[in-house]
């Protein structure tokens, strides 16, 4: 049986890995060139099988890999970088976007504008152009990513946020969506502080 993202799936594989040895080569260019380094790790995934398809379902599109990779989703590549400080999160936009080949598509910035429950990060969707053949045909083709960009401090805020969400069941809900936020509002002030102290170490 053909998955939903049949024979491109390679090319989906190569694409995220040239993604990630450019931001890796980026990074490695600005540590030799004796400044800090502008993330403290990368993660890389791409969307499974099961979670793409239940994607295309909830929206009502067929199991192909035209829908799944060149169609309205744009998520099948995911890289998530998580940086010590605010200021590199931007430093690292600034980069993506200069990067050879790539676009961006579209732009979510919750640090400025946090969600309800107190939600922070930076949301870049963007195409890059590869030398693999894509969904549509066409060579090279045109492939999608999902960038998410975070502070240590918002990105374990995340996590735990996750767990809260796929728990089956939680007693007190609502007192742990309230202590959430308050810890959501405490790290970003803390994420503030945290830069105002990076700037007067390195303004010596």
């Amino acid at each position: 049986m053909e998955t939903v993202y049949g024979k491109y799936r390679d090319g989906l594989v190569r694409t995220l890995e040239d993604l990630t040895k450019r931001i890796e080569g980026y990074n490695k260019e600005n540590i030799e060139a004796g400044n800090e380094p502008l993330y403290y790790h990368l993660i890389t995934r791409i969307k499974s099988e099961e979670s793409m398809t239940a994607k295309l379902d909830a929206r009502g599109l067929a199991h192909t890999p035209e829908e799944a990779l060149s169609g309205s989703v744009h998520d099948a590549c995911g890289i998530r970088i998580v940086c010590c400080f605010i200021k590199d999160i931007y430093e690292n936009i600034s980069r993506i976007r200069n990067l050879p080949g790539v676009k961006v598509i579209r732009e979510k910035d919750y640090l400025t504008n946090a969600k309800p429950n107190g939600y922070r990060s930076y949301h870049m969707i963007i195409s890059v152009e590869e030398p693999y053949e894509d969904a549509k045909g066409n060579t090279p083709g045109i492939w999608y990513a999902e960038i998410q960009l975070r502070t240590i401090a918002m990105d374990s805020w995340a996590a735990l946020e996750h767990q809260m969400k796929y728990k089956k069941t939680v007693s007190d809900n609502d007192l742990i969506v309230a202590e959430l936020r308050r810890c959501a509002d405490e790290l970003a002030a803390c994420d503030v502080s945290m830069q105002t102290i990076s700037d007067m170490i390195n303004n010596q």
